[in-house]
């Protein structure tokens, strides 16, 4: 029953659907009656790869700048000013002690004498007064005695 003259059928092969008008094409569509849709099919679904050179700038430019760390000569001017007080032992002030003085937590005064710790005006106060050293100003000034003599 199958000639050489019957049209052949294509395996996997779909109807043709009907285009998306839009804009002026859609109304004069309308009006002729051929337009069945005007939405387009997946619309929102972009399965284009990600745009990461745009993202991975913003990153990099809204990032908040790290907080300042003290200066290293602040934390030399604790720890030698730490070191020169002794008690009646003959022994120098531990971290521990100082940090138990001025109500802070040794790895407060460890931070701050490595230059990690974040400025801390109290802190740095409460220190200055205990140690009897400056160790907020000028840079020349830090590490000298808190009250210098009087000229």
């Amino acid at each position: 029953m199958s000639g050489w003259d019957d049209k052949p059928q294509i395996i996997g092969f779909k109807q043709q659907r009907p285009t998306v008008a839009k804009g002026s094409a859609l109304n004069s569509a309308q009006r002729a009656g051929l337009v069945v849709s005007s939405e387009s099919k997946g619309a929102g679904q972009h399965k284009g790869p990600a745009d990461h050179q745009r993202i991975a700038k913003l990153d990099r430019d809204d990032a908040p700048k790290p907080p300042e760390k003290v200066d290293v000569s602040v934390g030399k001017a604790v720890a030698t000013a730490r070191m020169a007080i002794k008690n009646a032992e003959g022994k120098s002030m531990t971290q521990k002690e100082l940090a138990t003085s001025v109500n802070a937590q040794p790895a407060a005064i460890a931070d701050l004498e490595a230059g990690r710790a974040v400025p801390d005006q109290q802190l740095l106060t409460k220190i200055e007064r205990k140690l009897n050293v400056k160790l907020r100003g000028a840079k020349n000034t830090i590490g000298g005695p808190l009250h210098p003599p009087k000229k």
